[in-house]
């Protein structure tokens, strides 16, 4: 056994009330640290109560019952929780030792738990994520069940519950399939995280073949033609900020389809004179036991470009675009990185406009875009994946699915250039 627990009068201080009495507490040892901790009870005791009522066969009726019923009851619980995990940790202990009523089977309980994790981990998208998820079925609840938000438990979210809410957020409020996916992967992760930590039991799991199927969509792949790649190439900006905005959209696609917040975090460590190398803001967390480094050489433009924007001051830890400084905590880095994507967004989009496009683009183009032509010139699968970065080939092809049918149609007839 990891643990052991008992009941304890802590008899190194008296109660400040009187002198005879001595708190009652919870004492809690890790025979994996072996070290101990104790928990009050919020009851106060002289030693012969003690003995009395924890160390006899003594009935008692009146106070000292109800004493004994409260305290037991106390001990009973941190029992309950510790033989429940494995490993025993202090940390997990108190975590659910200290917690509201009914926690460990509330929902929002263990969102915001989640999100409170988010965020010590500077993964604050993620935490946006599930607070918009949550905000969704505190909308949901409200308009179509009885039940509010702080009362909704794992045993209420069930496959017609999950039906319902998807036809609410499809129907009533106009989202996309994918929106709802991207909430519903959320709450699929807050169940397998419960049942993992055994705070409920598998079988409630309402989620997979035979139950519900969180929606699935393949995703239209944005991708400009050769022609067009070609065309935006050539554009001559009229501002400024047009300038800029072409400069990065361009050094995103000839950096193999980087993305603005990869672009914005490289540091002068990344950088060598032919190489840039790196790990996905993406996969840092996500993937921790299997990062893989991405490998981008350097062609004369992408490098035209650092020279052109690059910090002056070219020390390891320093970013290579002054777009965030090394100062700024998570919250401001999300920040200047999303106001520095929607600067290229917006004025590539004003270059695009002013000669001739009729849609709008975005800096997601220029990473599909990337791919797209790379397949049109014969480039192997296995080579898009690595540049990509992608987790396995599947992800990938998904990309290649995409594509235009006169893309797959070059790409085979290049296969027999031999």
């Amino acid at each position: 056994m990891q643990y052991n627990t008992s009941i304890y009068l802590d008899k190194r201080k008296s109660s400040k009330k009187t002198n005879n009495l001595f708190p009652v507490k919870i004492r809690v040892y890790s025979t994996i640290t072996k070290k101990k901790k104790l928990y009050p009870t919020g009851v106060d005791l002289s030693i012969e109560d003690f003995e009395d009522i924890f160390n006899s066969d003594k009935k008692f009726r009146g106070n000292k019952k109800e004493i004994e019923f409260h305290v037991r009851r106390i001990h009973s619980n941190a029992e309950d929780i510790a033989k429940n995990l494995n490993p025993f940790t202090f940390e997990t202990f108190e975590k659910k030792m200290f917690r509201a009523k009914n926690a460990s089977i509330n929902i929002e309980h263990h969102y915001k738990e989640k999100i409170k994790a988010f965020k010590e981990n500077e993964q604050l998208s993620s935490a946006s994520n599930y607070d918009l998820a949550l905000k969704t079925f505190d909308a949901f609840l409200k308009l179509k069940t009885k039940t509010i938000l702080k009362n909704l438990t794992f045993y209420d979210i069930t496959v017609d519950w999950l039906n319902k809410y998807e036809k609410y957020m499809i129907n009533d409020k106009d989202r996309t399939t994918t929106t709802v996916s991207i909430y519903l992967r959320t709450l699929r992760t807050i169940f397998n995280d419960a049942i993992r930590e055994n705070e409920i039991k598998k079988e409630i799991y309402p989620f997979g073949k035979g139950k519900y199927q969180i929606p699935t969509t393949t995703k239209s792949k944005k991708a400009l033609s050769k022609e067009q790649i070609t065309a935006l190439f050539n554009a001559e900006p009229q501002t400024p900020e047009q300038v800029k905005a072409k400069d990065f959209w361009f050094f995103s696609y000839a950096c193999y389809g980087m993305n603005m917040k990869d672009i914005t975090l490289l540091r002068y460590e990344n950088l060598t004179n032919n190489t840039i190398k790196y790990f996905r803001a993406k996969t840092t967390n996500t993937k921790k036991g299997n990062l893989k480094e991405t490998e981008v050489f350097l062609n004369k433009y992408a490098k035209g470009i650092i020279k052109k924007y690059g910090h002056k001051t070219k020390t390891k830890k320093q970013f290579i675009f002054p777009i965030v400084l090394i100062d700024d905590d998570a919250a401001e880095q999300k920040r200047k990185i999303k106001n520095f994507t929607s600067f290229v967004n917006l004025h590539i989009n004003k270059l695009a406009k002013n000669n001739g496009f009729t849609f709008n683009i975005s800096t997601y183009w220029a990473r599909h875009s990337f791919a797209t032509l790379s397949i049109q010139k014969g480039v192997s699968m296995e080579f898009i994946s690595d540049a990509l970065n992608h987790s396995n080939m599947n992800v990938t092809k998904n990309y290649f699915a995409g594509f235009e049918d006169e893309a797959k149609k070059e790409f085979s007839n290049n296969l027999m250039d031999f």
